[in-house]
């Protein structure tokens, strides 16, 4: 029997053999280390590939136009109405808190300026002081007080107003104790009265009338950063709203030039909301800042003008009074000459008020531009010349000796032709202009706040609807390719 050679297959019957085994022969060096997994991409990664890929296809561009075009109109409105509350607040505040708390602080100053110069009055008349030169010492010492609460409550968080606040409430109740000492002393006859008159006086003119003062230019500063808040024309809005305007223009142009359509309706509507929106900021703020610079030219600084003038007529009122006060006890050197320091501080007032072509009253008049405001200017001007030359006649006479004389031409009664009556003369007129000039102010201020009404609530609801337009507008395409 032949029996197949070694390797080949086992005859039939015949139990199968097993190849022979090999020993395992040892890997040589390391095991291979296993590969390493690839790193994970971010999401923007991710997100930045998905949005390419989509703009590979017509629907993927378009999706992306709708929201780049909901965006920018969205943007557009918001900004508009961030930037135009902001302005319509400032406008708000020019008329309604910044603009009267400065006529109040000038109101501080005129009534104390007034207070010191019927005190004066008072005492000339000797002791027998007419009760209505006391019923007005009492009344402005009363609205100083109250203008005092008002200010002192709205000074808030500014450390310079508070502070003058301060200080004018702790030197109103020395001031007015003063006064009554001088008062009490002059009924009984004594020298001494004139004295505490001019220390009050002192205190008056050195500590209370500049505190008054920085007050009032606290208030006038709060007033122009009200305006400067107010005007600047919103440049960030109007940029974003040429824009949204050029894309909506270039979206539509790209819809025609692919689809040969003219309109698509939800981009002409985004296109329309956001034109409206646009020569809406541009005109309303136009008009706004319009009337804001009408407020500020011919009614703030008018303002500014003749409250100052007003002021000067009644430091000046009050040093002529001093004058015959003092007799010469205080004086001061000018130009090597001792002269009245009162009658000294008289002429520098009268110089600071001028004529109708330059000082203050120049200025007035030339800041007043209609004849209700121009009149009472002029009143006060020819006023001022009147009681320059029957001051001149006071002087004379009290140089010459002749006190009681020159005492009638200040404090007399108006037969005999007292720079009193001169005064009182320019002191109405300038309040009659005020008042003119309070009252343009409040018009001009108003018809600029009012051009701003709804400005900010009008953009957010157009640039919402203009937003939809748009998306509604792409969505229409994008149902084309379904």
């Amino acid at each position: 029997m032949t029996y197949p050679p070694n390797g080949s297959a086992a005859p039939p019957g015949a139990p199968a053999r097993s190849a022979p085994t090999m020993p395992a022969v040892p890997p040589q060096g390391p095991p291979p280390e296993p590969a390493a997994a690839a790193p994970r991409r971010t999401a923007w990664a991710e997100g930045t590939d998905r949005l390419r890929a989509a703009a590979t296809t017509e629907p993927g561009r378009l999706r992306i136009i709708g929201a780049v075009l909901a965006l920018l109109v969205v943007a557009f409105g918001a900004v508009t109405t961030w930037q135009m509350t902001e302005r319509a607040t400032a406008a708000d505040d020019v008329l309604r808190r910044s603009q009267p708390l400065s006529a109040d602080a000038a109101a501080i100053y005129r009534s104390l300026a007034d207070a010191n110069t019927a005190a004066s009055s008072g005492f000339l008349a000797g002791g027998q002081e007419p009760a209505a030169v006391r019923d007005r010492y009492e009344r402005d010492i009363e609205r100083a007080s109250q203008k005092l609460a008002t200010a002192a409550a709205a000074a808030g968080s500014d450390s310079s107003s508070a502070t003058a606040v301060g200080k004018l409430n702790k030197l109103l109740p020395q001031y007015t104790g003063l006064i009554e000492r001088a008062r009490a002393n002059n009924r009984q006859g004594l020298p001494l009265g004139g004295a505490y008159l001019r220390y009050a006086n002192d205190k008056m003119q050195t500590q209370m009338l500049p505190a008054a003062e920085k007050l009032y230019k606290a208030e006038n500063a709060r007033l122009n950063s009200d305006y400067g808040n107010a005007k600047p024309y919103p440049w960030f809005a109007i940029s974003l709203g040429v824009l949204a305007l050029a894309a909506l223009v270039w979206a539509q142009r790209r819809n025609y030039r692919r689809t040969n359509r003219v309109f698509n309706h939800g981009l002409l509507a985004a296109t329309a909301a956001t034109t409206v929106v646009l020569l809406w900021l541009v005109v309303g703020h136009t008009f706004a800042r319009s009337g804001l610079n009408d407020s500020y030219d011919h009614g703030v600084r008018s303002l500014n003008v003749l409250n100052d003038a007003r002021i000067s007529s009644l430091k000046a009122r009050g040093d002529e009074n001093l004058t015959l006060v003092s007799r010469g006890a205080e004086t001061i050197k000018v130009r090597g000459e001792s002269q009245d320091k009162f009658d000294v501080s008289y002429d520098a007032q009268m110089k600071r008020l001028g004529d109708g072509d330059s000082g203050l009253l120049g200025t007035a008049a030339a800041l007043a531009k209609d004849t209700p405001g121009e009149g009472p200017v002029l009143t006060a001007v020819k006023n001022v010349g009147v009681w320059q030359d029957r001051h001149k006649e006071a002087r004379s006479r009290d140089d010459s000796g002749n006190y009681q004389g020159a005492l009638d031409k200040v404090i007399g009664a108006k037969g005999g032709e007292p720079t009193g009556e001169c005064f009182d003369n320019v002191d109405a007129a300038l309040a009659r202009a005020l008042a003119h000039e309070r009252r343009e102010f409040k018009q001009a201020a108003k018809d600029g706040r009012g051009a701003m009404t709804g400005l900010p609530a009008g953009a957010a609801v157009l640039a919402v609807l203009g937003a939809a337009g748009a998306v509604l507008g792409i969505g229409r395409r994008l149902s084309e390719y379904r």
